[in-house]
């Protein structure tokens, strides 16, 4: 969380989009800015529970496989409205599915089976197989640029993880405009990300602040 936020401050600077695929150390949840920590604890078991720079619902850590977008507020994508940049983060992971042959599609409307949950029923745009959510994502707009952090529940398909990022990076809609390149944090980054850590995502009273 840390780091996606550094990166965020730092796209003044950085001026390029940036496609970050991370995981989990243990089990765990992480949950949107504006929810309730006494709510997120009812709703999951799943512990720590992590609160997110970005909105949305309570998201599970167990087996999922989690990424980020950021971008400068200089991109096409950060003067979409929040529904248009949703859909073409989605439309950008159907068409990496797609290209390992499993056919998904974006949701034409929501089915809300529980509140506050991010993977209980689905909103309109989310990736679904087979009719199931597969993928959803949360935003945050400011100054600096657009956050996008997202999960992908997998498929129950023998797919490897690293072959799903081979294949995000295969479809990059960026391709012909952007040189991919891979960042390597500088100093001034990983310090803000540390500093982010120790100073806010680490200490209960943030994560537990509403």
């Amino acid at each position: 969380m840390a780091l996606d936020e550094a990166l965020l401050l730092n796209m003044p600077r950085l001026q390029a989009p940036v496609l970050r695929f991370y995981g989990w150390s243990e089990q765990a949840a992480s949950f949107g800015y504006f929810q309730r920590y006494t709510e997120v604890e009812r709703m999951t078991l799943l512990r720590p529970l992590v609160r997110r720079p970005t909105g949305g619902g309570i998201v599970p850590h167990d087996c999922d496989w989690t990424y980020s977008l950021i971008f400068p507020a200089s991109h096409p994508w950060y003067r979409l409205r929040a529904t248009g940049s949703y859909r073409e983060s989605h439309q950008w992971i159907r068409s990496a599915f797609a290209k390992l042959r499993v056919e998904c599609e974006l949701a034409a409307e929501a089915s809300h089976a529980g509140p506050g949950q991010c993977f209980v029923g689905y909103e309109i745009s989310d990736v679904l197989w087979e009719g199931r959510k597969v993928a959803g994502a949360a935003q945050r707009r400011t100054r600096s640029g657009l956050l996008i952090q997202g999960s992908v529940q997998p498929p129950q398909l023998s797919i490897a993880r690293a072959t799903w990022e081979t294949g995000m990076l295969d479809t990059n809609p960026f391709s012909s405009e952007i040189p991919v390149t891979t960042l390597v944090p500088d100093d001034v980054l990983l310090a803000a990300a540390d500093r982010l850590a120790q100073e806010k995502y680490s200490r209960s009273e943030f994560n537990q602040q509403r």
